[in-house]
């Protein structure tokens, strides 16, 4: 093969394309997860043909935007995490469960890295190409800057725990849809209920805006303690931004500066309570 050629391949699969975009206009919005998405679905929905042309979307009926029948789907899911007793449990509840298409598009779940047992708790959106082929989150760039960040005030992997919101990666590194992320999202509350964390912090908008229930955009709320609230327990959630976004605009780092030091103080003052107990 041409070395041109294979060099082109590798600059795509670095940058995340790994999908092939149908000829025709395909509206993924529109489809609705009530049973499990399959391999052949996926086969049909691509397969070129007279039948595929342009249509515009019947416009949902739900007021929050989405598919019908996903209520269905969000009750298995609680029902399912619920029972979980251990994150283990809950890791092959996950596996099991087919109502999100995301699962038949990824190579592997991506359920959580670091210590379970960790005061702190950190969750980001979803995870991208490399999270997807090694099934660990945030391994890629961004998490690289994740390590060194939490370098700077003394944590690694082993005295934190790392999730995601969504486990699986949707293709080309889009963003999640509120269907997929209502759909999994009773297994990371879940998730978050099992590592029972001293605080948790909230990795970009998306995170932040699902779990925490905030309608603001990251900079405005980055930087202040938010409470999340599970099961009357309050845990306090501290919103920064994404590593992601770091790479992309680096002058912002100076913020992320700022709220590490704001979880660094949080974490003298847990220390100090453990010592004085």
């Amino acid at each position: 093969m041409d070395e041109d050629l294979i060099a082109l391949l590798r600059w795509y699969r670095d940058m995340g394309v790994d999908l092939a975009i149908d000829e025709s206009p395909h509206d993924r919005f529109a489809e609705s997860p009530c049973r499990p998405v399959t391999r052949a679905d996926v086969a049909e929905t691509t397969r070129p043909g007279p039948s595929q042309e342009a249509r515009p979307a019947p416009l949902p009926e739900r007021p929050a935007g989405l598919p019908q029948g996903t209520e269905a789907i969000e009750q298995t899911a609680r029902e399912r995490a619920a029972a979980a007793r251990s994150l283990d449990e809950l890791r092959g509840a996950l596996a099991a469960f087919d109502g999100c298409g995301l699962k038949v598009t990824a190579t592997q779940l991506v359920f959580g890295d670091g210590n379970p047992e960790a005061d702190i708790m950190l969750v980001g959106e979803a995870p991208g190409a490399e999270e997807d082929r090694e099934g660990r989150p945030f391994v890629g760039r961004a998490g690289q800057l994740l390590d060194k960040m939490l370098a700077t005030i003394g944590l690694d992997r082993s005295k934190v725990y790392i999730a995601n919101v969504v486990p699986w990666r949707p293709p080309g590194n889009r963003t999640p849809t509120p269907a997929e992320i209502a759909l999994c999202l009773p297994f990371t509350k879940r998730q978050i209920e099992l590592v029972s964390p001293k605080i948790l912090v909230c990795l970009g908008a998306p995170s932040t805006q699902t779990l925490l229930g905030a309608k603001d955009g990251i900079m405005r709320l980055r930087g202040r303690w938010l409470d999340y609230r599970l099961d009357g327990q309050t845990i306090p959630a501290l919103p920064m931004l994404h590593p992601a976004y770091l790479l992309r605009v680096p002058d912002k780092k100076r913020l992320a500066w700022q709220d590490l030091r704001m979880l660094a103080k949080a974490i003298e003052r847990l220390a100090a309570e453990a010592k004085g107990a």
